[in-house]
C-alpha cells in the first residue's frame, strides 16, 4: 500500500523484458553498429514511441529518459531559469521542486511566489492568475498531490500560462499512466514523470518531456555517441539531454509496462484505483478519532489516502502495521512540507496508504480492520 513511493510488483512482462535484455543484447546503445548495440537502440526508441503515445506528444525525440522524476525537474528548473526570472509554484509541491528553486534563488537571484492552497490543496485560480508578473518564465504544479491526491486543473492551468507567454512544467510523479495526460491540449511545456510508480517500470527510470520551442539547457554534459568530434553538447534531441550510458535494462522493462497501460487505457486504471481510494475511505473515517487528509471521498483525487489519529504517532503507527501485519506504507513528511504546512500536519506528519494497479479489495480491507484493531489497542 505505498504504490505513490513505487508500483509493486512489477508485471511479469516488465521483468522478463530486463533478464532478456541483460541476456541477450546487454550492449550500449547508440555507441556501436553491431547488432546488439542496434537491438538496445531499437527497444530505447520503441520505448520513446510508446511513451510518446500515451502523453499526446508528436516528437518522440522530445522525450529524454532520466533516472527519475527528481532528475527531470531539475533539468527542466536549472535548464530554463535565469537572474532575474519569477516562477510561479503552488504550496503542495515535493522537494524536487523546492529545494532546486531555493537553491537558484540563492544562486542565480531569481524570484519564487508560493501560491498557498486550502487544507485540502485546492488552488485558487484567482491568486494563482494574479500572481503573474512581467518577469515570469516559468509556472510548476504537480498534477496531483503526493500527500493529499488532490488532482489540479492542470488544463486550466496551462492555458493561462500560454496567454502570459511562460512555460508550464507539470510534476506527473503521481498521475504518470494514472490520470490521462495531453501535453498538447493541457498547454504542458515540460513534463516530468517517473517510470517505476504508474507506469509499472523499474527503479531508476523516468523522463522530461522537453516541447520542441523549449529552449532547455542542458544539466549535464558528456558522451552521447554522436557529433564526437565536436566540443560541445550536440544541439540534436534526445542527444543533447542524455549524456552517458543510458539504463537501457530499465527503459526496456518500462516498455512493457507502458505498453500494459496503452492497452489497459489510463481511464480504466483510474476508475478501477478511484474505486478502492473510495473504499479505502468509507472505512478509515468510520474508525473512532481519525482524520483524513485532502479531498472529500466524492471528490476526484489520485490512490493516495493519508491520515492522522488522535492520540498515535504516525511513525508508530505505520511501524506496528509493517511488523504486526505486513502492510507497508509511508509515514512522515513525505518530502512535501509544504504540503503538510498547507493540510495543517507539519508538526505531526501523516500516515499514507496509496493504491495502485496491483491492489486488491481484500488489500483494501485488511488496511481497515489493521489500523482499527491497533486504535482498539491505544485505547485500552
Amino acid at each position: 500500500m505505498d504504490h505513490a513511493a513505487t508500483s509493486w510488483p512489477k508485471p511479469d512482462q516488465v521483468v522478463e523484458a530486463m533478464r532478456s535484455t541483460m541476456l541477450m543484447y546487454g550492449a550500449n546503445p547508440g555507441r556501436g553498429s553491431h547488432s546488439m548495440a542496434v537491438q538496445a537502440s531499437r527497444v530505447i526508441f520503441q520505448t520513446r514511441r510508446n511513451l510518446a503515445k500515451l502523453f499526446g506528444i508528436r516528437n518522440p525525440n522530445d522525450i529524454a529518459f532520466t533516472m527519475n522524476t527528481t532528475m527531470a525537474l531539475n533539468m527542466a528548473i536549472q535548464g530554463v531559469l535565469s537572474s532575474g526570472d519569477h516562477v510561479i509554484a503552488t504550496s503542495i509541491e515535493h522537494n524536487s521542486v523546492r529545494r532546486p528553486l531555493e537553491y537558484l534563488r540563492r544562486t542565480r537571484g531569481i524570484e519564487v511566489t508560493y501560491i498557498e492552497t486550502d487544507t485540502a490543496g485546492n488552488l485558487d485560480m484567482a491568486k494563482f492568475r494574479e500572481s503573474f508578473q512581467l518577469h515570469t518564465k516559468l509556472v510548476i504544479c504537480s498534477h496531483s498531490s503526493n500527500l493529499l491526491g488532490t488532482i489540479l486543473p492542470i488544463e486550466e492551468i496551462g492555458q493561462f500560462t500560454r496567454t502570459q507567454g511562460a512555460f508550464l512544467l507539470v510534476d506527473a510523479a503521481q498521475s504518470a499512466g494514472i490520470l490521462p495526460i495531453d501535453v498538447e491540449r493541457m498547454g504542458i511545456d515540460l513534463l516530468a514523470f517517473p517510470g517505476h510508480k504508474g507506469l509499472l517500470g523499474p527503479q531508476g527510470t523516468g523522463g522530461l518531456y522537453i516541447a520542441s520551442h523549449v529552449d532547455l539547457e542542458p544539466l549535464m554534459r558528456g558522451g552521447t555517441g554522436s557529433r564526437s568530434e565536436d566540443m560541445e553538447q550536440p544541439l540534436v534531441r534526445p542527444d543533447r539531454y542524455e549524456a552517458g550510458t543510458p539504463n537501457t535494462v530499465g527503459i526496456a522493462g518500462l516498455n512493457e509496462g507502458v505498453k500494459l497501460i496503452l492497452n489497459e487505457t489510463v481511464e480504466k486504471i483510474h476508475t478501477k484505483e478511484w474505486l478502492l481510494t473510495r473504499l479505502l475511505m468509507e472505512g478509515l473515517e468510520t474508525l473512532e478519532g481519525i482524520q483524513l487528509l485532502g479531498p472529500p471521498k466524492n471528490q476526484p483525487r489520485t490512490g493516495i489516502v493519508s491520515f492522522i489519529i488522535e492520540g498515535i504517532d504516525a511513525s508508530q503507527l505505520a511501524f506496528r502495521l509493517d511488523r504486526e501485519y505486513g502492510i507497508a506504507v509511508r509515514s512522515g513528511m513525505h518530502c512535501t512540507p509544504l504540503a503538510h504546512a498547507s493540510a495543517g500536519t507539519l508538526a505531526s506528519g501523516a500516515v499514507r496508504a496509496s493504491v495502485g494497479y496491483t491492489t486488491t479489495e481484500e488489500d483494501v480491507y485488511a488496511v481497515i480492520t489493521a489500523v482499527r484493531q491497533i486504535i482498539e489497542d491505544f485505547a485500552r
